[in-house]
């Protein structure tokens, strides 16, 4: 008797979240109008750990619909219920499909083989000849594995390589339809890799009918992260009036650059204007009003915004939103209600973003709280790999706390496990050592991670310095400073003034004319010598002439 052919498996849904601003965009494009628009930029940047970001308003399927797309294929004959979970599957396809890419009704791929060998370089091959080469020798590539490459590249900040494939497919134009979607994520990555100016010059060649609120929304965020404020504004303007600002995402940017900006007061006009035009508020557009009103210390107002949140239906407030109420409380010395945000902030974390670990840890140690080593073993048990960046989270929370021990044991922990070190991560127990002056424990740290293949950065070598500077050690400081001075990167690195008044001081006192020579040496070299703060230094402590 003929058996029916079985489908071939297939992999779980996932929904894709934006990984930028531009993709940010992208997606809101293509949802259906009750899906609450991505946002395109952060809340907040890294650099302050009192201001939380965003969580992406994105979700991925749940694991019954994970299972219900999986085929069973252990018997030739299909059973009712093998029968009942491929219509499932079916119907969590049509459901879930978003106008965006559906990974339901594709086969097994193998783009993950791919980014892997352009991630790690493939021999130093640029990624037009990796490209090139998979697309003759393995299998042809199409679109949706290459953005989904992109993507991932984009995800772990690799923009030049993610910029790189866009290029290739732009090249092959009469292959790959490209859509403005695409030349907003394009734009994006440009400003990234190149800057501006090269983003501007992008976009003002491309054709008319591809300026769209699309690539108008990522110009916008271009201009909003390097706080460019008349061309944010003029922007935006230009987007009101081509009736691009109409949705709530460009509003979003807007307001979040004013704060950014240290102008909070602005947001109030923004807000004003979305009410006067009914563009609705999302989850995003609360967060960044709480976070204006923190930023102005109006605590009262801070608490309306965030009642009339919770009376707004359409929006569910999210661990964002109790990470910076909690901020908020932190820096005004209201522990308690800070704490109490942080326990609502927790029964609002998944098991999908590991920033709202990385701010859960921050928050608790700003309160001084061993609570961070629950955070911790919580964090290691919803994740199976932590990355750098935690590591790096919970060992400034250590040392914020004053458990040395604890960071000594952390940083271990991680430098046996890390693949790639760095040296962010170790800078972090080096700045304590400095800070306290144990330049021998800095020094055997620094030599371990060299050992071990680490790259020193040029901030790393002075931290070492000014440890060996809180010890008298001038020889080894200066030989430090001129270590830092020598590796050829794109690095902006300047020696701290602190630090090169110490020297010259020191210089001076003893009439050491060669070790000046040395250090001016390593000013010239980072375009110090010309510059106010460094030539004031220079000639506060010249040497006599003879």
């Amino acid at each position: 008797m003929h058996q029916p052919e079985r489908p071939a498996p297939r992999p779980a849904t996932l929904i894709p979240f934006p990984s930028s601003a531009a993709e940010a965009a992208s997606s809101s494009s293509r949802s259906p109008p009750s899906r609450p628009p991505a946002m395109l930029l952060h809340l907040v940047t890294s650099s302050s750990p009192l201001s939380p970001a965003r969580t992406s308003p994105w979700r991925t399927c749940s694991a019954a619909a994970a299972t219900a797309v999986r085929c069973a294929a252990s018997s030739s004959t299909p059973s009712p219920s093998s029968a009942a979970t491929a219509a499932a599957g079916q119907q969590v396809a049509k459901v879930h499909s978003y106008g965006a890419v559906d990974y339901e009704r594709r086969g097994p791929l193998r783009w993950g083989t791919l980014y892997r060998r352009i991630a790690v370089g493939h021999g130093g091959r640029p990624v037009g000849r990796t490209l090139g080469a998979w697309d003759e020798g393995e299998r042809r590539l199409d679109k949706w594995e290459l953005c989904r490459i992109a993507k991932e590249l984009r995800k772990f900040r690799r923009f030049n390589l993610a910029l790189q494939v866009y290029e290739w497919m732009t090249e092959r134009r009469d292959r790959f339809s490209l859509t403005s979607s695409d030349m907003a994520i394009q734009l994006d990555l440009i400003a990234k890799v190149l800057g501006v100016s090269h983003a501007e010059k992008y976009f003002e060649e491309l054709p008319d009918a591809l300026k769209d609120k699309r690539t108008y929304g990522s110009l916008l965020n271009v201009y909003a992260q390097s706080m460019l404020k008349e061309k944010t504004e003029h922007t935006f303007e230009q987007m009101r009036q081509k009736g691009f600002a109409s949705d709530t995402l460009p509003c979003n940017v807007l307001m979040n650059f004013y704060v950014d900006a240290g102008e909070p007061d602005e947001v109030s006009g923004v807000i004003e204007e979305m009410k006067e035009r009914n563009v609705a508020f999302d989850v995003c557009t609360y967060n960044i009003w709480i976070k204006s009103c923190a930023a102005k210390q109006d605590i009262d107002g801070m608490e309306q915004v965030f009642n009339r949140m919770i009376a707004d239906e359409s929006v569910v407030a999210n661990w964002t939103t109790y990470t910076t109420l909690a901020s908020m409380y932190i820096k005004l010395g209201n522990s308690e209600k800070a704490e109490e945000c942080l326990k609502e902030a927790e029964k609002r974390t998944t098991g999908r973003e590991k920033k709202c670990f990385h701010y859960l840890i921050t928050l608790y140690s700003h309160l001084g709280k061993k609570e961070v080593y629950r955070v911790w073993n919580w964090y290691k048990a919803t994740f199976p790999t932590i990355h750098n960046q935690g590591y790096q989270e919970v060992l400034s929370a250590l040392v914020r706390i004053g458990d040395i021990e604890g960071a000594e044991l952390m940083y271990e922990e991680w430098a046996s496990k890390s693949a790639s070190f760095d040296p962010k991560t170790m800078n972090i127990l080096l700045a304590w050592y400095a800070k306290e002056g144990f330049s021998a424990k800095a020094e055997q740290t620094l030599n371990r991670f060299v050992k071990k293949g680490g790259n020193p950065k040029p901030n790393t070598w002075e931290i070492l310095a000014t440890a060996y500077l809180k010890d008298n050690k001038i020889s080894e400081a200066l030989s430090s400073m001129e270590k830092a001075a020598a590796i050829k990167s794109a690095s902006k690195w300047r020696p701290r003034p602190a630090n090169v008044e110490s020297l010259l001081a020191n210089f001076k006192e003893k009439n050491d004319t060669e070790s000046a020579d040395r250090l001016m040496s390593v000013l010239t070299s980072r375009g110090c010598a010309e510059s106010e703060e460094y030539k004031s230094l220079i000639n506060t402590y010249a040497f006599a002439g003879p």
